[in-house]
């Protein structure tokens, strides 16, 4: 493997268009993680500079081949299942027995995961809104997004390894996962029944509109826009308040923030919102 290096005209000429494409932020801090990632597209590519690569990328070939495997590799995926727990206490103690109160069997409970990653985001909904469907009986669909194509397929594939899936209470892990048959290599799939629950699109926040099938009662956006600067937050935000039915209710990550932004949301608890 050849290991070059990016000079500071490459830098700013891949992290203009990541920002200006994608609304991720790249300050010159960040040149060495993007050389880093990047030296894997190089390699496949058998591509020796990052003069190369830039000329290919920019190039009306590169542009319709290469633009969705360099984010894949640019892009971070940190997730866990019931990360930030209050969120999920949340869904089963207040939003659920709102909103399944007299609510038509033929029209679900819609849900959307916006930036749902690997997928233990949108399971983890999954779990706990079939663990509420047991009392209280009501469907409901979940729609997961990501921009990274590649791990769209992992949500979609739903194999966790054994570390991953340690956090899972073992009532809903017996429940909800079938164990692979490897004993060397323990891993766990989400059974199909939780599978069929969700559908998955990839999706670019920096899309002037979101072509989404449908609007929801939900949308969980947690730990995404963290890498955006406010000015994008806002609009975001308000594409996404577009899908969200009025009186819906909206996820924050714990780190992120509305404040003095206009956006038709009002806060119940921290991170926790209502569509106005």
């Amino acid at each position: 493997m050849v290991v070059v290096k990016m000079s500071n005209e490459e830098f700013r000429k891949m992290s203009s268009m990541i920002y200006s494409d994608y609304g991720i932020k790249m300050p010159p801090s960040k040149k060495t993680l993007l050389e880093c990632r990047l030296q894997k597209r190089l390699n496949a590519l058998n591509l020796y500079s990052f003069k190369e690569y830039c000329d290919f990328v920019f190039s009306p070939e590169g542009q319709r081949t290469e633009l969705i495997q360099m984010i894949d590799v640019v892009t971070t995926n940190k997730t866990d299942f019931f990360r930030e727990s209050i969120h999920f206490d949340f869904l089963s103690n207040h939003c659920f027995p709102a909103m399944t109160i007299g609510r038509d069997a033929g029209r679900p409970l819609r849900i959307w995961s916006a930036g749902c990653s690997s997928g233990e985001e949108p399971y983890t909904i999954a779990m706990v809104a079939s663990e509420f469907a047991e009392t209280r009986p009501f469907n409901f669909s979940i729609f997961g997004t990501d921009l990274s194509t590649e791990i769209l397929k992992k949500a979609a594939l739903a194999i966790y390894s054994e570390e991953r899936t340690s956090v899972i209470p073992l009532v809903l892990k017996r429940k909800y996962f079938l164990r692979g048959k490897d004993d060397k290599n323990k891993t766990y799939k989400i059974v199909p029944e939780l599978r069929q629950k969700l559908s998955l699109q990839r999706l670019n926040f920096m899309d002037h509109t979101y072509n989404v099938p449908y609007n929801f009662d939900i949308i969980f956006c947690r730990n995404v826009l963290i890498y955006f600067d406010k000015e994008t937050q806002e609009k975001v935000i308000n594409r996404l308040c577009d899908k969200l039915n009025k009186g819906g209710i909206f996820f924050l990550g714990h780190s992120e923030s509305i404040t003095d932004m206009n956006v038709p949301l009002q806060q119940i608890k921290p991170t926790i919102f209502r569509r106005i």
